[in-house]
């Protein structure tokens, strides 16, 4: 199983701007498949959904096409799949919804691994109904959150355990079937942000053991907007806030507004898309994501491979991506340099490498980057080993000159 990453490549139009590009973690390139989905959705008769029009049909059969496709994805049926406009927004909205049956003596446990998203909306909403909240801490020398860090805050008042499936920062993945069983046998639900986990691992929820998970297909070579996937047997209890006349259905009762049908259509088409990395690959969509997925573990782990040899032969650069199991993600820090600077040398020199916390503002104050950050490379299906030399040979001269 090998990706043909020319011809990925070959597919993404801002590709051609020349950049070596490592800013995936916060936003991956856009296939012309899904441009041209977006662009069909747009030039077809739309209104709101319905049966009696072509626009109704229009927008009603994209909608299903888009909860079928994100539901392979995700692995979770199609009645399980709840879009909104980010997954931020889910996660609050999850999280008001929830601290409904929440009060004084109740307890919601975060990590300090995790990105804001899946964390303040949590806290606030424990505030709001006077829970408590509980913080889990990762170690910062290995990077590493093990269950037992979960397991020492967990107590016969937790309600929810809301937890990474992979760190946006460095790419720790946690063993969560093991921090699920201890989150279930507390008697809580465990809430996962698969966000940046989408992007390089097969979702499945049932084997993480999570009750609800989000993420972006913006992440994962879509448009920008969120997915939230949980039972719809559990999502038949929550009652949300909603407006009088819109539908009490499951997904729709969570779903606020009319739906971007665009950026749905482009969400299926990028799903395809990653269903299509293995060309070789037969099947139901789920089977052949599976096989994309294997392929581009393999091809995303040897770059890795390469980018860290290459880092560790360079003077005065610091890695904080250490953990067992991780995603093909590291952030670095250069002795001398603010990570800022990093990242407007490398950018002089045509290679794009954010630096910042990454809205993982616990999780760099916890490694003692503080508020700078570090510098993050974050690889994709469309990340080439030309790119990866263009990056080496840019930190080179940054550390030797």
């Amino acid at each position: 199983m090998a990706l043909d990453v020319d011809a990925i490549r070959a597919q993404i139009p801002a590709l051609k701007s020349g950049s070596a590009r490592f800013d995936a973690p916060g936003g991956t390139q856009t296939p012309q498949p899904v441009i041209d989905a977006i662009t069909e959705a747009l030039a077809n008769p739309l209104a709101n959904r319905g049966r009696t029009t072509e626009g109704e049909r229009n927008a009603d059969g994209i909608v299903a096409d888009a909860r079928g496709a994100l539901g392979d994805l995700l692995g979770t049926e199609p009645r399980g799949i709840v879009l909104g406009r980010s997954a931020t927004q889910l996660a609050y909205d999850l999280a008001r919804t929830l601290a409904k049956d929440w009060g004084p003596g109740d307890e919601v446990v975060v990590t300090r691994l995790d990105h804001d998203s899946n964390i303040r909306p949590w806290i606030q909403a424990a505030e709001a109904a006077g829970a408590s909240v509980r913080w889990a801490d990762f170690d910062p020398a290995t990077g590493e959150l093990l269950p037992e860090h979960i397991e020492a805050v967990l107590s016969p008042r937790t309600r929810l355990v809301a937890v990474t499936a992979a760190s946006n920062l460095i790419g720790t993945m946690p063993d969560l079937p093991a921090v699920a069983r201890l989150t279930h046998g507390a008697g809580a639900l465990l809430h996962v942000d698969a966000v940046h986990y989408a992007s390089h691992a097969v979702v499945d929820p049932a084997a993480l053991g999570a009750d609800t998970l989000v993420c972006s297909p913006y992440k994962f070579l879509g448009p920008h907007l969120g997915v939230l996937a949980a039972r719809p047997e559990f999502l038949e209890t929550l009652r949300p806030d909603k407006l009088l006349p819109s539908s009490d259905a499951v997904p729709e009762r969570f779903e606020l507004g009319t739906l971007p049908y665009e950026l749905l259509a482009g969400a299926r088409a990028a799903v395809d898309f990653l269903a299509g990395l293995e060309t070789e690959a037969g099947g139901t969509r789920r089977e052949r994501l599976v096989a994309s997925f294997a392929a581009l573990e393999v091809h995303e782990d040897a770059l890795r491979g390469r980018i860290e040899q290459g880092l560790a032969g360079l003077d005065g650069v610091t890695v904080h991506s250490r953990a067992a199991r991780r995603t093909p993600t590291l952030l670095f820090t250069v002795a001398g340099l603010s990570p800022a600077e990093v990242y407007r040398r490398l950018a002089e020199r045509g290679v794009d490498a954010p630096a910042g916390t990454f809205y993982a503002l616990e999780a760099a104050r916890h490694l003692g980057l503080g508020d700078e950050g570090g510098v993050r490379v974050g690889l994709a299906p469309y990340t080439s080993a030309d790119d990866v030399d263009r990056l080496l040979t840019a930190l080179a001269s940054l550390t030797t000159g």
